[in-house]
């Protein structure tokens, strides 16, 4: 009596639980169903089957219109569509690393020639190349 005049609910964890992710069926596995629900011919045999796949039977209706409009069969990708890949792209993106692989070196190679000239000037002695 305590805990309900105090408000605490006597040591019991009360939460409300997460919602349910909906649930996502393959076209395979609605080609499945919609072709078992089909074999049915006795009185309850499609019943069974709803209950034992936990279906609606909406879900059947769904499922056989999108067969008939063949939807299962093809049914399209979702998402994006994959860009079509560009055979010269391959090609211009190895060129422009080789490119920059080149210049890196260029670069190396004259900051080299420079230290060398500050090194002729530094012992006095002219720089092969150099017009005096």
């Amino acid at each position: 009596m305590e805990g309900i005049l105090n408000g605490t609910n006597g040591g019991h964890d009360v939460q409300v639980s997460a919602k349910i992710p909906r649930r996502r069926f393959t076209a395979a596995y609605k080609l499945k169903i919609v072709r078992e629900a089909d074999a049915c011919s006795q009185p309850g045999e499609l019943g069974a089957l709803l209950r034992r796949e936990g279906l609606y039977s909406s879900n059947l209706v769904t499922w056989r219109r999108a067969r008939d409009r063949s939807e299962l069969v093809n049914a399209p990708k979702r998402g994006r569509k994959p860009k079509p890949v560009d055979p010269s792209a391959k090609r211009v993106a190895e060129l422009e690393r080789q490119n920059a692989k080149l210049l890196a070196r260029a670069e190396r190679a004259e900051a080299l020639v420079e230290l060398q000239k500050k090194v002729a000037a530094l012992l006095g002695r002219p720089f092969p190349g150099e017009e005096s």
